[in-house]
């Protein structure tokens, strides 16, 4: 069963792209990614991210993706919103993960703007518009053209909102001013995609956030967030100012490496990283314990 939602707040507040654990032979550790789920609940995140780009989805088989979805809704579903990855550059296979996650069970599905082949606007609106026709569950999509190569533009996202389905957009792009504009013409609900903008996001109109610092820092998001709702922008600041170390330390290399590095010195789940990614390098784990520290997170 899926938890509550609104059409304001589909997928709730707090929201961690989570990463894949592997064993150590590099094997799927599925026990892993439920105590790891349970855990990220637990801290007080309404949902999951489940074969994201941060839980390494270029690396895992379609098989490996719907065992993961179903390992994760066994142990949260009726607690978070699991919300399964399903964006690729070929609308074809992104119709057939949708599905699949559909079958496994998940609540929502989040589809990345198509990378490296750099279709145009009507490209993306038919390639998200087939993915959102393709199940009933609702979308999110998902724009970081630092990644894809090509930005949603408002426009294409106004005219995406029309569609029954398609019911928010995580949004990476780095750009106050076009979020501004796009978060009031399209209604879309709108999640902060980069942590170091959620609360610059929340004051320009996003209701959540999809988190990658979230693996270490949920309850001071959740606090963040439930600050600047309840009026209490100064206590939001502070809490963002607080956490500046973290967003800074988590992100200056690919944020999976440094999330699996940070959930191992935490005694988590995470297990070995697949090429191409690699493990931290012993300075730069030393560094992200600095920044950590820094930022009031215990290891």
């Amino acid at each position: 069963m899926a938890p509550t939602s609104t059409p304001q707040i589909p997928f709730g507040r707090i929201l961690t792209a989570m990463v894949t654990p592997f064993t150590a032979d590099g094997a799927l550790d599925l026990d892993g990614a439920q105590r790891l789920a349970t855990h990220l609940v637990d801290a007080g995140n309404d949902g999951l991210i489940i074969n994201g780009t941060t839980g390494e989805s270029p690396t895992t088989s379609d098989a490996e993706k719907s065992d993961l979805v179903r390992a994760v809704l066994e142990a949260v579903g009726d607690r978070a919103h699991v919300v399964a990855g399903v964006g690729t550059n070929d609308t074809h296979h992104s119709i057939e993960l949708a599905r699949a996650a559909q079958a496994a069970g998940a609540h929502g599905l989040l589809t990345v703007t198509p990378y490296y082949n750099k279709p145009p606007q009507d490209g993306l609106y038919r390639h998200f518009k087939a993915i959102a026709d393709a199940t009933d569950l609702p979308v999110m999509l998902y724009d970081i053209p630092g990644r894809s190569g090509v930005p949603i533009n408002t426009e294409t996202l106004v005219r995406l909102a029309e569609h029954p389905r398609i019911v928010a957009n995580k949004d990476a792009k780095g750009d106050l001013g076009r979020a501004s504009w796009a978060i009031a013409q399209s209604g879309l609900a709108w999640y902060s995609g980069d942590d170091m903008l959620n609360l610059p996001l929340l004051s320009v109109g996003a209701v959540g956030f999809v988190s990658v610092v979230g693996h270490v820092v949920t309850p001071e998001l959740r606090a963040m967030v439930e600050a600047y709702v309840g009026g209490d922008v100064q206590k939001a600041l502070e809490i963002h100012q607080k956490l500046l170390p973290v967003f800074t330390g988590m992100f200056r290399t690919q944020g999976v490496m440094t999330t699996k590095a940070a959930l191992a010195l935490r005694g988590l789940p995470a297990g070995p990283l697949r090429l191409p990614m690699v493990e931290l390098s012993s300075e730069e784990t030393a560094q992200l314990k600095i920044d950590l520290a820094a930022g009031g997170v215990e290891l």
